[in-house]
């Protein structure tokens, strides 16, 4: 319904439309309703690349979103290509001490742990952590999430270690 009501009073071309698309993505997403999340996802970064430009924080959410949506598929040569360009855009726009270069780096990290690229997820996690405990705190749920994630990559090491 809001996503109805901003494109009957803004048009389809307006920066809220995209930001509606992308909510009713996530929901989506969060369902499992993969099918209808995507281009919900496509269109909302189409959306914000055409309004915004390229070099947009709002475009680098997008792609991290559609990149977890294909990494929750196992579409994971997809994926990749756009967590590392969501993370470089941003880190280049919103600088290297903000929340969201931290969640990127999360994703990124958490993609190579899936992937088994242990030396590639390590570094990521571990930046990842000590940004999440400065910006927001040891307890925060987002920081929590970071070092589980560094706990699985250390059992995972332990276990290739031993077999």
């Amino acid at each position: 319904q809001a996503l109805e009501l901003r494109q009957r009073l803004l048009g389809q071309d307006h920066p809220d439309v995209a930001t509606s698309l992308n909510n009713l993505a996530l929901l989506y997403d969060s369902q499992g309703r993969y099918s209808e999340a995507e281009p919900l996802y496509l269109q909302a970064l189409e959306l914000r690349q055409r309004l915004l430009g390229q070099d947009h924080p709002d475009v680098a959410t997008s792609l991290n979103n559609l990149a977890v949506l294909y990494v929750s598929q196992g579409r994971y040569s997809e994926a990749e290509p756009l967590l590392v360009q969501a993370l470089e855009l941003y880190q280049r726009l919103l600088g290297q001490e903000h929340p969201n270069v931290a969640t990127s780096l999360n994703n990124l990290g958490a993609f190579y742990v899936e992937r088994k690229r242990f030396n590639d997820a390590g570094p990521l996690l571990v930046k990842a952590l000590e940004m999440r405990e400065r910006l927001l705190g040891a307890e925060h749920p987002d920081t929590v999430r970071t070092r589980q994630w560094l706990e699985r990559l250390q059992a995972e090491m332990d276990s290739e270690e031993h077999s």
